[in-house]
């Protein structure tokens, strides 16, 4: 089976070769149908990647699917509504269907709920210590001391920086719980009014603010 393109910072600025072979870091966002929460966390964490980075930004490719990804569908209005108000575009998305080559290539997997966590994780490929749910991931990244990350403006520092941050946090994750049930998931809008995806759409922004931030090193401008 073929492995499937990105859809990433690095192909949307045209990275070179020596950015994208052997020094990129893959970011997979993973709901149900690959429709409303994945493509609007897809599109924000890319947009922010390329605000705060530029053409540094270039080893952070970004993707999405679904468990029950609606293979070739577009994004749902209501989602590319919600994009487009937060600042990020809708436009060419496609939905796909989560495959074990998605998992194999991610370098860290961010699903909207616990289900797709637990998911991601039953299809293997050693995926538990890369898997998180957003807000759960957005937990942990608060309490990592960002001096202890590699500096983002090193040679290759921003992808080495990443996979640093993906080991801290799993190292993290046995003693910093969460505090509810509740608390780690993103629940579906899918079929829901306009409001409740506005609702969602301002949920995921604000988990990503402080994870994009753990990333790249650059906090939003305000």
């Amino acid at each position: 089976m073929t492995a499937p393109e990105g859809r990433g910072i690095a192909e949307k600025h045209g990275g070179t070769a020596e950015q994208t072979v052997g020094g990129t870091f893959r970011i997979l966002h993973v709901s149900t149908g690959n429709v409303c929460r994945s493509p609007i966390t897809e599109r924000l964490t890319r947009s922010a990647l390329a605000r705060r980075l530029g053409g540094a930004a270039d080893g952070l490719i970004v993707e999405s699917a679904g468990t029950w990804g609606h293979e070739g569908a577009p994004m749902e209005a209501h989602a590319a509504t919600v994009l487009t108000d937060l600042g990020a575009d809708p436009a060419g998305f496609t939905g796909r269907e989560l495959l074990d080559e998605h998992v194999i290539r991610a370098d860290l997997v961010l699903t909207a709920t616990r289900d797709h966590r637990a998911q991601v994780i039953s299809m293997g490929h050693s995926a538990g210590l890369r898997t998180f749910t957003l807000k759960e991931f957005t937990r942990l990244v608060r309490a990592i001391d960002p001096a202890t990350l590699p500096d983002p403006r090193d040679v290759g520092g921003v992808v080495e920086r990443a996979r640093a941050l993906v080991r801290a946090a799993a190292a993290l994750r046995g003693w910093l719980l969460a505090p509810t049930e509740d608390a780690d998931e993103v629940y579906d809008p899918y079929g829901s009014p306009i409001t409740y995806f506005r609702s969602v759409g301002e949920e995921i922004s604000q988990a990503l603010d402080p994870v994009v931030t753990a990333l790249t090193g650059v906090s939003a401008r305000r």
